[in-house]
């Protein structure tokens, strides 16, 4: 069968891949920890899960509108509203079958053949995945550990001219666990205005901050008209499986997604989406207890890690990852995924899948529970020693 060339372009996520390794060793009776898929490691709240049920048997199982139910268009104005500090519309908001369709749905809407496009490296990989399917120009941000895994100001000048079309950001950031500052918004959005560019703000880790609070580039003054928010339930409310995410921005760029949510997914599912609409009302409590866990697992794995021989480890400020600087350990990262995967039985992501920046690092997760991080570093540690 002859494929069209354009599939050549477009890449993967390694954390699934690891996953279906992982899985496979299991099956031969491998005992794996898994710190590889971002993925809360608790159970849906038992009000949301009812949410969903009591509306299946009301019978809210058939086609909703493509822009998503309007009164969980309204909640997650609402939401927004309240949490970003700046007011957002119904007409606004677009829902989708989780939130990775909005980073698909903007370069569509947005970007053509021959646009730049700024992303952060490392970063998630589907952000330069889809550059590269769209003929675009891909222009990767380096983010440094020298500054907490932020970009440099001068980096971001360099790339940044008149063929700048869109600049991804992602904060809390994955695969680091990075945040950016507000000073840092700020000069985005000075040089979206010099330079005419859009910016796609990936804040599906925004309630995971544990120093501080988190900082949105819509709420910078200006810069709602340029911004398209991507935000979700999937790592808030531990519902992943669900696929449930949205998008904030204007009116007319709502309007262009969901043309492609009609062109592609119809809409997303209505009793999954009346279970959003009690999510977002109703389940601070689970909000603030998962990330209580996660704190307390950020200060096990940290100081884990840095307990290791070769490992470094800065402490992330947000998200549920730590980015463990390997350069100083004999094996490259992805040779070293491998090893720890194979021999320690410990399954981590190798830093390059996320962009060249990544090289000399490791992704791990801490959304497992700390009793298995701990036989993880134990693990790691020594396999470590046999190199």
């Amino acid at each position: 069968m002859v494929f069209a060339t354009r599939m050549d372009q477009l890449g993967t996520e390694s954390a699934f891949e690891v996953l279906a390794r992982a899985k496979a060793l299991e099956a031969e009776g491998r005992n794996v920890v898994h710190l590889e898929i971002g993925q809360p490691d608790f159970s849906t709240p038992d009000n949301i899960c009812q949410a969903a049920h009591e509306a299946m048997k009301q019978g809210h199982t058939g086609y909703a509108p493509s822009a998503g139910l309007d009164e969980l268009r309204n909640t997650v104005a609402d939401h927004i509203t309240h949490t970003r500090g700046i007011p957002v519309n119904a007409s606004e908001v677009t829902i989708t079958p989780g939130a990775k369709p909005i980073i698909f749905f903007t370069m569509l809407a947005c970007v053509n053949a021959g646009d730049e496009v700024i992303y952060p490296d490392p970063g998630f990989p589907i952000y330069r995945s889809l550059v590269d399917f769209l003929s675009a120009v891909p222009r990767p941000l380096p983010l440094r550990e020298s500054v907490d895994f932020r970009f440099r100001v001068e980096d971001l000048a360099d790339l940044v001219s008149d063929r700048t079309k869109l600049l991804i950001i992602n904060s809390p950031q994955n695969p680091t666990g990075g945040v950016l500052t507000r000073e840092d918004l700020e000069i985005i959005a000075d040089l979206a205005h010099r330079h005419d560019f859009y910016v796609l703000s990936d804040e599906i880790y925004a309630n995971l901050v544990y120093d501080g609070q988190h900082e949105s580039i819509l709420s910078v003054p200006g810069m709602k008209d340029r911004t398209i928010l991507l935000d979700g339930h999937s790592k808030t409310y531990a519902m992943t499986g669900w696929r449930l995410g949205y998008g904030v921005s204007t009116s007319e760029m709502s309007e262009k997604i969901t043309r492609l949510m009609i062109n592609s997914n119809s809409c997303t599912a209505t009793f999954t989406q009346i279970a959003g609409i009690e999510a977002l009302k109703n389940s601070s409590a689970f909000v603030d207890q998962m990330f209580g866990e996660f704190q307390r697992r950020r200060e096990v794995i940290v100081d884990g890690l840095n307990s290791i021989e070769g490992m470094s480890c800065i402490r992330p400020q947000g998200a549920f990852y730590a980015f463990p600087n390997v350069k100083n350990l004999p094996l490259p990262c992805s040779k070293l995924s491998d090893y720890l995967l194979n021999e320690a039985g410990v399954a981590v992501l190798s830093g390059d899948s996320f962009g060249e920046m990544g090289d000399g690092y490791l992704r791990v997760s801490y959304a497992n529970s700390i009793e298995n991080i701990q036989i993880a570093l134990d693990r790691i540690r020594e396999s470590l020693a046999k190199l």
